[in-house]
């Protein structure tokens, strides 16, 4: 398959007080920590959600401030005019990536471009095939705003990663 990575980075950080995607963790920014991590795995890289210099950044879609929904949407559109077939998405605060996170996912189904699975615990880890493109952006238009709501309408499985994934809310979150 022909992945695109997607980092969705659009979120205002409230609970954490300060830009997030750039908080450090052993000497490197979040964000480029979820770069590191999804680089291997996919032929692309994208940040979804806001401007971040030496990647290729995309705005949420169709506005910004919608949450997770508004970059996985743009990254879905953004895979289907590029010809991907599927987006592993991950937000810019989990610092602690399986380097096999897109085989996990696809193995848990037997994965194949037409089926999508995301991480139970944290559905902003996912891996959503580029078909969903226009299943999600008529979800959004209709109002939908819930991950685990669109994730239901896509027919996604929930999945349990071999390792639980840290996510960083507050500094205190910080490793």
């Amino acid at each position: 398959m022909h992945i695109l990575g997607a980092i969705l980075a659009g979120g205002k950080a409230r609970r954490f007080g300060s830009d997030k995607a750039h908080a450090m963790v052993d000497g490197a920014r979040l964000i480029d920590r979820v770069a590191r991590a999804l680089e291997p795995q996919c032929a692309s890289v994208i940040v979804c959600g806001r401007e971040e210099a030496a990647f290729t950044c995309i705005a949420d879609r169709p506005a910004a401030d919608m949450g997770p929904l508004g970059g996985l949407n743009a990254a879905l559109a953004y895979a289907a005019e590029h010809g991907f077939d599927a987006v592993l998405s991950a937000p810019c605060d989990v610092p602690e990536l399986p380097q096999d996170l897109c085989l996990q996912l696809a193995d848990d189904i037997g994965q194949t471009a037409d089926h999508a699975s995301f991480v139970q615990d944290q559905p902003v880890v996912g891996l959503w095939p580029t078909s969903l493109s226009a299943t999600l952006d008529q979800y959004v238009s209709d109002g939908g705003r819930a991950l685990y709501g669109f994730a239901d309408v896509a027919g996604a499985r929930g999945i349990q990663l071999r390792s639980p994934l840290a996510n960083i809310n507050r500094p205190e979150d910080l490793p």
